[in-house]
């Protein structure tokens, strides 16, 4: 999948600014505050309807404007022609795919997949494990429409049996058992799905890193994600363990009128030659990790969908060392279509820039082909 070409009105800095890509390494150079890395926050917003790094659609108005657009056209077998419409005046957002309105996002989610790589991505290895889970779930919806349906389905469960809880806690309703038990229920089927999803996934998508690493760092050093389930339950009966332990931990829920069982509460450990690397590992293995990460995420989503995801690299090469980096950018040729962003490509010589590839550079949100 190729991303041919993007505009944006009125997108933070950018009034009205197009672009034509290359099918290979797109570079995207600028100083802080210039805009370069609203471009690549445009093209996830195209992939995925929202950013990346803001909280709501109003924060990526321009200044004094009252809506936004990016307009994208993507190819692959066919061409589709994508809009985003957010008018700040109503508070609302639509998602437009050849010219039809998309009326659910999550319909979005694995059309056009992508992979961000970028400076926020310590959370996953040095965070809680919420964002883990974070990235885990992204990465199976982007591959599965089924486990995204179950996700979605999940979480509403969780939220319905929260709300009941509170109630029994507060005594405002004499009799919810019937109704808490098929919540309950609800609660073990589905989420016992989830768990067999991640197994299934994990099984897979460690052989992927192990590769990623190989190429990035060589054979000394053996990565691998390891799942932590059920409270580091391992066995073939994951219904019947969710059960028991949901059974073990009744009164604490009712007590504090909290969902507390479920791969809602899961963790994934990451190691390196089965050390943990939360608790043991260098700033260096933190950083090599989180890149090898969205390699393993990108390869994975490759072979699994059959299409190319975009990849998205946003400011990456100034936080590593020059011999990682230039295995990085090696790695990068094996990937086809790639967006860069970098605030001094002089001090970059490395990044060898090929007759088939661009080189933007970004001023106050003005860009020119370099």
């Amino acid at each position: 999948m190729i991303l041919n070409s993007i505009r944006l009105k009125n997108f933070r800095i950018h009034e009205n600014t197009e672009l034509q890509f290359s099918e290979k390494l797109n570079y995207i150079v600028g100083g802080n505050g210039e805009g370069k890395t609203s471009i690549l926050e445009s093209i996830y917003y195209l992939c995925t309807t929202k950013s990346f790094n803001a909280k709501s659609d109003s924060e990526v108005v321009g200044f004094s404007k009252n809506e936004f657009e990016i307009d994208g056209l993507f190819s692959d077998l066919t061409e589709d022609k994508v809009k985003i419409f957010y008018s700040l005046l109503e508070n609302k957002k639509n998602y437009f795919q050849n010219n039809k309105i998309v009326s659910r996002y999550s319909d979005v989610i694995g059309r056009f997949p992508v992979v961000i790589l970028n400076p926020a991505d310590h959370a996953i290895t040095q965070g809680s494990p919420s964002e883990r889970r974070k990235f885990i779930d992204s990465v199976i919806s982007q591959a599965s429409e089924t486990y995204l349906r179950i996700l979605l389905d999940y979480n509403k469960t969780l939220r319905q049996r929260a709300s009941l809880l509170t109630k029994r806690k507060e005594n405002r309703y004499n009799d919810l058992s019937a109704e808490f038990d098929a919540w309950t229920e609800k609660l073990i089927e589905l989420g016992t799905e989830i768990i067999e999803h991640r197994i299934r996934f994990l099984n897979d998508f460690n052989n992927y890193i192990r590769e990623s690493y190989r190429i990035i760092m060589g054979t000394d050093e053996i990565p691998g994600i390891y799942y932590s389930f059920l409270e580091n339950y391992e066995g073939s009966e994951t219904k019947h363990r969710f059960e028991e332990v949901i059974e073990e931990r009744k009164d604490d829920e009712m007590r504090r009128a909290s969902n507390l069982v479920g791969p809602h509460r899961d963790d994934y450990i990451f190691e390196i030659n089965n050390v943990n690397l939360r608790t043991y590992g260098s700033q260096g293995q933190h950083k090599t990790y989180q890149v090898v990460l969205r390699f393993a995420e990108f390869f994975y989503l490759k072979e699994i969908t059959g299409k190319t995801p975009i990849f998205l690299l946003d400011d990456v090469f100034g936080e590593l060392d020059t011999n990682r980096s230039i295995k990085i950018s090696e790695y990068l040729r094996e990937v086809g279509q790639a967006f860069i962003t970098l605030t001094d490509f002089s001090n970059l010589s490395f990044l060898k820039i090929k007759e088939e590839d661009m080189l933007f550079r970004i001023k106050e949100g003005a860009i020119a082909n370099a």
